[in-house]
């Protein structure tokens, strides 16, 4: 690996110009996505966006809906193994996509999450998937706990639900090329810790499927 993956580098000075001027016209172009409930965005930390995930496309499109006084703020949780795999895919991740990276290949004993804690503890807004990987397109799979885990540590942070429905179309699992279609995404209001791990992952898996099931439906469908 080339580099630590509890490692969280310097705001690289070119992050807002790229995310501004390269990545929201990308998520826009193939997307047109729509924004319901843009007034549950967190705007400061610490804080956590919980999405589903269909798609690569899915941290550009999350990225490309927070206004330019919180971006910079913004970390999406991404797999160390995968996204830190080479010198140039490494630099691009951490510097221009601004992800804090989790080992998964991390030894027994070792904290995984403390990349995560470290962000929050700084202040950052986190975009997790607690599915843990990508699923089917426009469908729910099962939540992990490492949200849970996140929430307990840092009570005060809100979980905000995101529901992203058809960016696992426009980029599916193992496609190399997108095909531009309309997407959506639906932000709910927040949930928050309140002592139960069980309560606050029922809250936060109902809190998506309402979000799933008030989705309107997309123009391409």
């Amino acid at each position: 690996m080339p580099s630590s993956a509890s490692e969280l580098p310097r705001l690289s000075p070119f992050r807002l110009l790229f995310l501004r001027a390269f990545a929201r016209p990308l998520a826009q172009l193939l997307t047109g996505a729509d924004v319901h409930g843009r007034e549950h965005l967190p705007l400061r930390g610490p804080a956590i966006l919980a999405a589903n995930h269909n798609s690569h496309l899915d941290t550009f499109l999350l990225l490309s809906i927070f206004p330019a006084r919180a971006v910079t703020r913004v970390r999406p949780v991404a797999a160390a193994d995968y996204f830190l795999a080479s010198p140039a895919r490494s630099w691009f991740s951490r510097r221009l996509i601004g992800i804090t990276p989790i080992d998964r290949r991390a030894k027994p004993g070792t904290d995984v999450l403390a990349p995560a804690m470290a962000a929050l503890a700084r202040g950052d807004i986190l975009i997790v998937f607690p599915e843990g990987t990508r699923g089917e397109a426009d469908e729910l799979g099962s939540l992990k706990t490492g949200v849970a885990k996140l929430a307990a540590a840092f009570p005060e942070a809100p979980v905000t639900p995101v529901w992203i429905q058809g960016a696992g179309r426009v980029l599916p699992k193992g496609a190399r090329m997108p095909v531009p279609m309309n997407c959506c995404v639906c932000v709910g209001p927040a949930v928050r810790w309140t002592g139960d791990r069980t309560r606050f992952m029922g809250e936060l898996k109902d809190g998506l499927a309402a979000l799933q099931a008030s989705a309107p439906p997309l123009r391409w469908a």
